[in-house]
């Protein structure tokens, strides 16, 4: 049994969460779910991202503290991961004691280390708002390939990291007015110092994908630099400790301590738990002696890759704690094609998406295309539709609803005591190894295919052998039976393999399978001399009336 600890990207705790979002939530879990049916110790933990000025404005624009904000973007977040099946081991927030204390630990092990130094720093001011302006609300064109509305640390359009004075026409977006330079001191990690130990890392053990590390070669070959990890007052966050007096009120950059919460909410779980039967020890999943015993993987976006692949495991290597396993990113969402826009009514929020349509179709319809590459991936609505009412409606609960009348009605819902199609029902249960490693190696498109071409041969079979017109021949009693409980048997393969994707749907298989276990291994148990209960319907097809009325 293998030990692994995975986390999702932490959500900023100033907005709502919205299917963009939920393609890596619902990709994190699926593989949760998966790793954990294959019978692995699997602890799913995250957090809110709780620092930083926007934070700071959007309480003081409601109102509100600070933490009475992020408390309250909490419980909308939590609630929509609830309703799209997200299944946290835990879920906390970067501000924490746990994370302060172990932003400050790794901090004070880098300088203890000589990996932190100071400089004095000209920083973009606006002068209406008297505030340094963090990055995220300095706007200008790219120093680099021109591309005009970016933000003042990186740009969307080419993928390059800069300082926000290298922005070309800079505004404030709190404001608009032009900001003015002014100095103070800062606080560097000197990430340089790591380039040989990171060139090792980003090629070693299939830590990142391809196209991940090639593109990390090329932030190598243009040069590595120190990375600010300070921000002046007003800041909500974490002071950083034993500053000097004249020195007041410097704080850790948000993205110093957001990562620390993949840290900090499993140091929350493991006290959660202490003394249960379920205990974790932080220290086997994060010291460095401990690596090769336990795994963490992190699942991003594409757009943090460079924070996750360079930042994040030189601070842990440069404080003595493990890195990660690996660091899976994915690509954005398209909505028909283009970008999320609100102008267009394809910004779509996923409490709005949960109160017309059931959050399982778009489990399923993003298992349908995601894989182990960093592609973009698009909702297409009329795909979307034809692929839940064919594959899941059509096909999947289909098999149950064809088969489990005849044997409820004449048979009290008993299966057969011997299998009337083994070389079908083992050709099957063969193709669950495939559909194992497909989940395990990220290929969530793959998996879906192999399954519909299972169901695909259990509805060939009850085509062939139409246990409705033989219910209507004398002396076919048996045969109707043996049709229906190896029809049965097959649904129940597919509820196992597509319990990852469709948890709740599973669920009420299960009742009706009268069974307890959907484990991957449970497949190689075959349901033989048992019985069913009475079939309802588990999945209702998507109206094309109902979808355009809610879209």
């Amino acid at each position: 049994m293998r030990e692994i600890l995975v986390t999702s990207a932490l959500p900023y705790a100033n907005g709502h969460i919205h299917l963009g979002h939920l393609v890596e939530y619902i990709q994190t879990d699926i593989w949760a779910r998966a790793m954990k049916a294959q019978g692995h110790q699997v602890t799913y933990v995250c957090a809110d991202d709780a620092h930083g000025t926007a934070i700071m404005l959007k309480a003081e624009a409601n109102g509100v503290t600070p933490e009475e904000q992020i408390a309250a973007v909490k419980a909308s977040h939590e609630a929509d991961f609830a309703k799209f099946l997200i299944n946290f081991d835990n879920y906390h927030s970067t501000h924490s004691e746990e994370n302060k204390h172990f932003s400050e630990l790794i901090y004070r092990r880098l300088n203890d280390a000589g990996h932190i130094s100071t400089k004095d720093v000209e920083q973009l001011f606006d002068p209406e708002k008297q505030l340094f302006l963090a990055d995220r609300f300095v706007k200008g064109t790219c120093p680099e390939c021109a591309a005009a509305d970016q933000y003042g640390d990186n740009c969307e359009v080419c993928g390059t990291t800069y300082d926000a004075t290298d922005l070309k026409d800079p505004h404030s977006t709190l404001s608009d007015a032009t900001p003015i330079l002014k100095t103070s001191k800062h606080y560097f990690f000197n990430l340089p110092e790591f380039e040989q130990f990171l060139k090792d890392w980003t090629r070693s053990d299939n830590r990142l994908q391809t196209s991940v590390a090639n593109k990390l070669q090329e932030w190598f070959e243009a040069g590595l630099a120190t990375w600010d990890i300070s921000r002046d007052a007003p800041y909500f966050g974490f002071q950083i400790p034993n500053t000097p007096s004249d020195e007041p009120d410097k704080y850790f950059y948000v993205w110093l301590d957001a990562p620390v919460g993949y840290m900090a909410s499993f140091k929350n779980l493991c006290d959660k738990r202490a003394g249960t039967d379920e205990a974790l020890d932080f220290d086997r999943y994060w010291m460095q002696e401990n690596e090769h015993k336990t795994e963490v993987y992190h699942f991003i976006g594409k757009d943090i890759v460079y924070f996750h692949a360079l930042f994040w495991p030189a601070m842990l290597a440069g404080s003595e704690f493990r890195t990660p396993t690996g660091v899976f990113a994915h690509g954005f969402l398209m909505v028909n094609g283009e970008k999320m826009s609100k102008s267009r009514g394809t910004f779509i929020k996923a409490e709005t998406y949960a109160d017309h349509l059931h959050p399982e179709y778009l489990r399923y319809y993003f298992a349908s295309k995601l894989s182990d590459k960093v592609e973009d991936i698009n909702l297409d609505l009329e795909d979307f539709m034809q692929k839940v009412n064919s594959d899941l409606v059509g096909k999947v609960v289909n098999i149950a609803s064809r088969s489990a009348g005849f044997l409820v009605k004449k048979y009290d819902g008993m299966l057969t005591e011997v299998c009337a199609e083994p070389s079908l029902l083992e050709d099957i249960t063969k193709t669950g190894d495939e559909i194992a490693a497909a989940y395990e190696n990220r290929e969530f498109s793959r998996a879906m295919r192999l399954i519909m071409q299972c169901a695909d041969k259990a509805n060939e079979y009850i085509d062939e052998k139409k246990p409705w017109a033989l219910a209507k021949v004398e002396g076919a009693e048996q045969e109707v039976q043996d049709v229906c409980s190896v029809a049965i048997n097959i649904f129940r393969q597919l509820m196992v393999y597509l319990a990852p994707v469709l948890p709740e749907l599973t669920a009420n298989a299960k009742a009706f399978l009268n069974i307890d276990d959907l484990s991957f291994a449970s497949r190689n148990e075959w349901l033989l001399g048992h019985k069913i209960n009475k079939f309802k319907p588990l999945m209702q097809r998507i109206e094309e009336k109902r979808r355009c009325r809610d879209g």
